[in-house]
Formats: C-alpha cells, sequence, structure tokens
C-alpha cells in the first residue's frame, strides 16, 4: 500500500464513493478531518477523519467494529469506517458526529471558569467511567478531543484502545499522554493522567510543566482553585498507582456540598440524644396530689390567654363598622343626589372621580406598569474569537427577573451555532438589571428576552420584556 500525505485541497473528493469532502477542518501529518454529508447532499452533516493506511492506522481499523458497539451519550457516535483509494494512495477512515466546537479552540480564547470547568469535567468522567466498564482506555484524552456535539459534551471515539493492549502509536512527546505508557500496556489510569493535564490545560490555558527524565510531579501553577488543585494533583502522580480513581475524582469535585449534605444529616441522628427524655403521660394514681400541683400555673396561664384572645375579638368586631363607612365615603361622589347606597365601589378607575371628590386619605389602586432596564451588560469579546465568525452568530436568552429587579434564572431561547457565544451570551444575561413592572402598586416578576447578536467587527444586544 502506497502511504499518502492527507491535504487540505482534498476538498471535492468523494471517499468510499458516498461521503463528499466538503470542507477542511484540520488536521496534522498523520491524519486530517472533512466536513461530509451521511446521505448526500442536505442529509445530516458528520465528520470523516482520513489517515494514511499505515500499520498503526490498520490497528485502528481492526478496533473499530467493537467501538461502533459502542453507545453513551457522552462519547461520540461512529456512523460508519472502512478502506478506500484516493489519488492513487489508500487511505482509511472514520466517520463520526460533528462537532461544533472543540475545548481546544476555547482554551486560547480563556480559561474556563470553575462553574464550566465542573459543567466539563462531569460528563468526561461519565463517558471515561463508561469506557472502563466497557474494557476500553480513552487513550487520547486532551483538549481536542473535548468535544461539543448539539450542545452535549462528548469524547472523540476514533482512538479508543481495549485495555490492557500496547499502544505504540502514542509513543509521542506528549505531556497528555501517560509515562507508563512507554513500556506497559495501557491502563485506565493513563486516562486519569491525561485528565489531570487536561483540567489544568483548560484552568490556565497552558499544561503544567513536567521533566519526563525525572520520577517528579509535575509542577502546578499557584492559581488553580480548590478543589481542582487537588483533582489535579492526585490525578497527575508518576506511579499509576497512586492516581486517584474516577470515583475519587468525583468525591473531590463535589467538595464542601458533600460536607454540607453530611452535616444536617448528623445533627438528625444526634438531635435526640441531646433532648430530655419525654415525661410519663400516663397518670399515676399512687402519687400524692401535691405533686402534680405544679401544673396549676400552667392551666391558669392558658386561660387568661384565652381570655385576651377573645377581647381583642370582640374589640376588633365593635370598632370594624366604622371603618367600612369611612372607606366607603371616601371612594364615593360628593356631589348632591349622587346615589349612596350603590355597591362599594372597589377598585374605583380614577376617571370616575370628579376632581373635587379627591380624598387625599385614599387613593385608587395603581393601574399596572412595565419594567425597564437598569443596568445592562454587553459582554467583551476578543477580536481573534470574533475572526472566526462569518456573518452573524444570534443568540437570544430568556431571562426571568424577580420583584427586586435581579435576574433569577437564565436559560436559551435560542442557543445559535456555537457554544461558545452561547456561552458568552448567558453568563452576560446574569449581570443584567431591571426596574420591576408594577402590578397593583406592588413590585412584580418578569420575563425578558435579550437577543445577542456577535459579529466580526462587535456586539449587539437589544432587550424585549416578553411579560410581566
Amino acid at each position: 500500500m502506497n502511504a499518502v500525505s492527507i491535504r487540505g485541497d482534498w476538498v471535492g473528493q468523494v471517499i468510499d464513493g458516498r461521503y463528499p469532502l466538503l470542507e477542511w477542518l484540520g488536521g496534522s501529518g498523520t491524519s486530517g478531518t472533512f466536513l461530509t454529508e451521511l446521505d448526500g447532499l442536505g442529509s445530516q452533516r458528520a465528520a470523516i477523519k482520513l489517515l494514511p493506511a499505515t500499520s498503526p492506522a490498520e490497528d485502528r481499523l481492526a478496533g473499530w467494529p467493537a467501538a461502533a458497539r459502542l453507545s453513551h451519550p457522552h462519547l461520540a457516535h461512529i456512523h460508519h469506517y472502512g478502506r478506500a483509494e484516493v489519488e492513487g494512495g489508500t487511505i482509511v477512515y472514520i466517520v463520526t458526529d460533528l462537532a461544533e466546537e472543540l475545548l481546544s479552540q476555547i482554551i486560547p480564547e480563556r480559561a474556563l471558569n470553575s462553574d464550566e470547568a465542573r459543567q466539563m469535567l462531569s460528563p468526561v468522567l461519565d463517558a471515561l467511567e463508561y469506557l472502563q466498564g466497557a474494557g476500553f482506555v480513552h487513550g487520547h484524552l486532551k483538549p481536542s478531543n473535548i468535544l461539543v456535539v448539539e450542545n452535549e459534551i462528548k469524547l472523540s471515539s476514533d482512538g479508543l484502545i481495549a485495555t490492557g493492549k500496547s499502544a505504540p502509536e502514542l509513543l509521542i512527546n506528549d505531556i497528555h499522554v501517560a509515562p507508563e505508557v512507554v513500556s506497559e500496556p495501557i491502563s485506565p489510569r493513563a486516562d486519569i493522567w491525561s485528565l489531570g493535564i487536561t483540567l489544568v490545560e483548560a484552568l490556565t490555558q497552558e499544561p503544567p510543566i513536567w521533566d519526563s527524565a525525572t520520577d517528579a510531579h509535575p509542577d502546578l501553577p499557584g492559581n488553580i482553585r480548590h478543589p481542582f488543585a487537588e483533582i489535579a494533583k492526585r490525578c497527575l502522580h508518576p506511579d499509576p498507582s497512586h492516581r486517584c480513581t474516577l470515583a475519587e475524582v468525583r468525591t473531590l469535585l463535589a467538595g464542601k456540598s458533600d460536607r454540607a449534605a453530611a452535616r444536617p444529616a448528623a445533627a438528625k441522628v444526634a438531635q435526640p440524644a441531646m433532648q430530655p427524655s419525654p415525661p410519663e403521660q400516663r397518670p399515676d394514681d399512687d402519687k400524692p396530689l401535691p405533686a402534680r400541683m405544679p401544673f396549676l400555673p400552667l392551666v391558669i396561664g392558658l386561660v387568661l390567654l384565652v381570655v385576651i384572645i377573645f377581647g381583642l375579638r370582640l374589640h376588633s368586631r365593635k370598632t370594624q363598622p366604622p371603618a367600612q363607612t369611612e372607606t366607603t365615603r371616601q371612594a364615593a361622589p360628593a356631589e348632591p343626589g349622587a346615589n349612596t347606597e350603590q355597591p362599594k365601589p372597589v377598585p374605583v378607575p380614577p376617571s370616575s372621580i370628579p376632581p373635587s371628590s379627591a380624598a387625599p386619605v385614599a387613593s385608587p389602586p395603581t393601574p399596572a406598569s412595565t419594567g425597564d432596564v437598569i443596568s445592562r451588560d454587553v459582554p467583551d469579546v476578543p477580536q481573534r474569537a470574533r475572526n472566526t465568525i462569518h456573518g452573524t452568530v444570534a443568540v437570544v436568552v430568556r431571562v426571568n427577573v424577580d420583584p427586586s429587579g435581579a435576574v433569577s434564572n437564565a436559560d436559551f431561547a435560542t442557543h445559535g451555532p456555537s457554544a461558545y457565544f452561547a456561552r458568552i451570551a448567558l453568563d452576560s444575561a446574569r449581570k443584567w438589571k431591571f426596574k420591576s413592572p408594577q402590578q397593583d402598586g406592588n413590585p412584580a416578576s418578569g420575563t425578558w428576552l435579550l437577543h445577542y447578536h456577535f459579529r466580526r467587527n462587535g456586539v449587539e444586544v437589544a432587550a424585549n420584556q416578553a411579560s410581566h
């Protein structure tokens, strides 16, 4: 077989007579990825990865049938695979879900914050646990293989390796690859190392510093927050037997929330021991009468309390009719001949009261009013990120506003094609402040739609009140 070099100018070629190469998505010297369609023009879009038919690529091809049988919501689906001829050379190919975005595309623009790191880790841990249970190691865990597919975080699936197999194709100078892979069959502990490197890279935009010629731990930056610093430290032990497990990563990730949940439970268990035992409720006829006398003051107190409550209710009933008469008089027109026997006008429309009858004591209910924007947030998107936009990326965020004017909840009305810009819009929407609408003279909650338009030359945001 003649090895070929995968090139971006292959756009227009058709692989295996069915997969057109529509757009070059990127690659390296050993592979290239293109946009394709699964079933002809206008059908579902997918990614097709091409590799020269070398021995390592043929090994991958042999493993793809087993990988294609796997199914997990956070694992990219394998649609097809095979061997084909292109320009006189042989290639192997695999067709998988098309990623809208890669973690490796986000990191150069900005580091993930703590919430985003948690949102990234949770599905990655789910996928790795599934792979371990199925007898696989991911083997290629790094930011370029953490994908966003239809708003879901997924791991790539084209490079899975059976547990216990040697992986000579990984013997490259890549810090994401666990050091023991050079001399030992691959194990799930290798993915733990890769997870630690990827986490540091996502939080700091740089991988940790590590001298592979020594047995020392990688040097972690000092600005990594809890619990991520501890997770990274325990993932990146040079000895694989001392690395933490996926379950331990979850425990560390839970952090304070687990301890907070444990405290109330412990308090409930300890509470009965802290309280005195209740007195025996059954009367003891053998006790003399004076032993029961301490309850007499309590009985007298209860009787007095009942008398006081009864007196207050009686006083309230006596004073209520004059108050009703005053309210009716204030609401009635002052002109002679007016019908004073009509029902109490509550509420009275302001237009029905002549100016001469306006009473300063009782004002009619205030009609409902719309809200307003007090302060808005327009996200500052780096120019390098905006340069990736063709046309306009539109995102619409629905925000629920509480009576104080603060955003109580934000979600997508329209997500848009980019998870990166969608997250920017959602973060921005939570920072807005509003003047609450008025309902019957009181502030009320409301809903707004914030329309974000991301373009190469800037960002525009418009707000529309949806309801109040």
